[in-house]
């Protein structure tokens, strides 16, 4: 099991850290160039969005989702 790594990201000019699992960055930065954005923007949406989650598990979350949407079947 990896063991998570912390990034700074940019959100609407607050500067903030999120760790996560490599191979969730990786994925991370696949599922934001499919939706045409940079990890900073993209990352600033699902924050928007993600209510009483935090941020970490809401992008974990999002890239779950995104993968699971572009399962065969």
């Amino acid at each position: 099991m990896s063991r998570p790594e912390k990034h700074s990201l940019t959100l609407k000019g607050h500067r903030t850290s999120v760790s996560l699992e490599p191979e969730f960055w990786e994925a991370f930065r696949g599922y934001a160039k499919r939706r045409g954005q940079g990890i900073n923007e993209c990352a600033a949406e699902i924050d928007a969005a993600r209510g009483d989650t935090g941020l970490a598990g809401a992008i974990r979350l999002a890239v779950l989702r995104d993968l699971t949407a572009r399962l065969p079947g």
